[in-house]
């Protein structure tokens, strides 16, 4: 019986021993006994010969840290531009722009008339616009230098069409005849107006003006008008619709004659250009560098006759032109060019001499200075 009791007794101790020791061994980092440093070494030696598969699970790889660190954010650029030669460059641009693979994101808004586009870039609606040239020097005064021209994009497009019955070999065969029109206060009316002064025309010829380039076309086909001015590709468009109808002058070519008539200095018919808002170019400086490379890129791959069709079916897709195959035959004769910097400023600087000379209200009323010019 004694015996029995005692073993009970030590047996009681044992446990207690060994549960004292397991909960000082979770309280306490210090080792308690052999049994303590044991189950320490194994746990050194397990941690020791455990593989890391943990880091490679939350740690991305060094090559995609290093691809999301150099990655840009594409800037927003809310970019307008007008049905027409004057926005025709910049459909492959908005091609790539769609398929997610251009530097910026353009959201582009497409305007029939430059006076719809006016307004949204004096407000900021606007980052980038193609409009006319005259326009960019009128926005340039109006904005008190808030617009800057990027480049020059559209040389001379303008020619005039007469009717089955009329006859117009010369600009003198327009005295005492009435000649429809579109883009009053823009550069058609500027041109056309310095042609006829230079014949001393000005006020022996009526000429209506309509608000859009449709409109002029209408008023042919209805037989309202006999001669029509309206630039390509309406030209091709208005040919296609209007039977008999054909190109009596072409206007680039009589430009140069009244230039030369009236004794000025040679200059280049430039007709449309891109302009951007001051305020953005100082904020996103790459954008616009980008957005340069990459419309001079659409240019160039709209002018290369290898890409007509393409070119032409994207000018449709994109509502610049209403149909692919009078786009395709425009734009040969669409005259669509890349120019900046200081050979911009050399060649539009004389155009807009001649337009301040003729009329300072055509550039805004006075001659932009150097700060109007964007240096890249």
């Amino acid at each position: 019986m004694k015996k029995t009791i005692s073993l009970l007794l030590a047996l009681c101790l044992l446990l207690s021993a060994c549960g004292t020791r397991t909960l000082d061994s979770k309280a306490d980092t210090t080792p308690a006994e052999s049994t303590s440093e044991a189950a320490s070494a194994a746990s050194t030696a397990a941690e020791s010969t455990m593989p890391e598969t943990t880091e490679p699970e939350t740690t991305a790889p060094e090559s995609t840290v290093q691809a999301a660190s150099e990655a840009v954010e594409r800037t927003k650029v809310n970019f307008g531009l007008l049905a027409g030669p004057t926005g025709m460059g910049a459909a492959k641009l908005l091609a790539d722009n769609e398929a997610g693979s251009s530097a910026n994101e353009y959201v582009p808004t497409l305007f029939n008339a430059p006076t719809d586009a006016a307004p949204k870039l004096i407000s900021g609606e606007l980052d980038i616009a193609a409009v006319p040239t005259n326009l960019a020097a009128v926005l340039y005064q109006k904005t008190n230098g808030a617009v800057n021209l990027l480049a020059l994009n559209t040389l001379g497009v303008l020619y005039l069409l007469t009717a089955p019955g009329e006859i117009v070999a010369s600009v003198e065969d327009l005295k005492g005849k009435t000649v429809y029109s579109s883009g009053q206060a823009a550069v058609p009316e500027y041109v056309l107006s310095y042609i006829l002064d230079a014949y001393g025309l000005k006020d022996e010829v009526e000429v209506v003006y309509e608000a859009e380039h449709d409109a002029v076309i209408a008023a042919v086909a209805s037989s309202k008008a006999k001669i029509a001015v309206l630039p390509e590709p309406k030209v091709t468009a208005a040919l296609s619709k209007v039977e008999g109808l054909s190109i009596a002058l072409d206007l680039t070519e009589e430009w140069n004659k009244a230039v030369e008539k009236r004794g000025q200095s040679d200059c280049t018919l430039s007709m449309g250009c891109v302009v951007v808002r001051k305020a953005f170019a100082e904020e996103h400086p790459e954008a616009v560098a980008a957005f340069l490379k990459e419309y001079e890129a659409s240019i160039q791959y709209m002018s290369d006759p290898a890409n007509a069709d393409d070119a032409a079916a994207l000018c449709e897709r994109f509502t610049i032109i209403p149909k692919a195959a009078v786009a395709k035959k425009a734009l040969p004769n669409s005259k669509l060019c890349f120019v900046t910097g200081e050979e911009m400023k050399t060649q539009i600087a004389p155009f807009y001499q001649i337009l301040f000379d003729f009329d300072p209200a055509a550039v805004g009323g006075k001659l932009p200075d150097d700060a109007f010019y964007f240096a890249k």
